[in-house]
This record gives structure tokens, C-alpha cells and sequence, in this order.
């Protein structure tokens, strides 16, 4: 199976909310929704973001690719004016 793949991020998906609510893999099947994949994403993400922000590590900043596009104009347009 690939590390990477779309099934191990399933399996460990269905793993995380397994261990967070005390259920066996096969209730999670019956029982969780999508919601519940929502939920659980929403839980880890924000949990990554306290332990960043109390180890001082800095936020990427979620830009668009307008914004970023614009960004890299700045910069070139930067580079030509010297």
C-alpha cells in the first residue's frame, strides 16, 4: 500500500476517529459520516496549529494563486527597476 496514497489516508482517517471516540474500525464504517471526516480534519488541523504556535514555528500563509501570481509580478517588477 502506498504511504502516500488515497487508501492509507482513509485507513488512518478511519483510525483517528476510531481512537478519539473509543470505537473499533468496523463502527467507524457503520457508523461515521462525512461529517465526522470534516470534524476530525477541522480537530487535527487546529491541534497542529497550537503545538506550531507554542514551539514558535510560523503559519504558511494560505494564499491564492492570483495572490501568489501577483506576488511573484512584485518581485520581478522589483528586480527591473534598479
Amino acid at each position: 500500500m502506498d504511504p502516500e496514497g488515497v487508501e492509507m489516508s482513509m485507513l488512518l482517517s478511519i483510525d483517528a476517529i476510531g481512537k478519539r471516540y473509543s470505537l473499533l474500525p468496523s463502527e467507524v464504517l457503520e457508523k461515521a459520516s462525512t461529517f465526522d471526516l470534516v470534524v476530525l480534519d477541522a480537530a487535527l488541523g487546529y491541534q497542529s496549529y497550537i503545538q506550531d504556535k507554542a514551539e514558535g514555528k510560523k503559519q504558511t500563509p494560505k494564499l491564492s494563486q492570483e495572490e501568489m501570481m501577483a506576488a511573484l509580478e512584485r518581485v520581478r517588477n522589483n528586480g527591473n527597476d534598479t
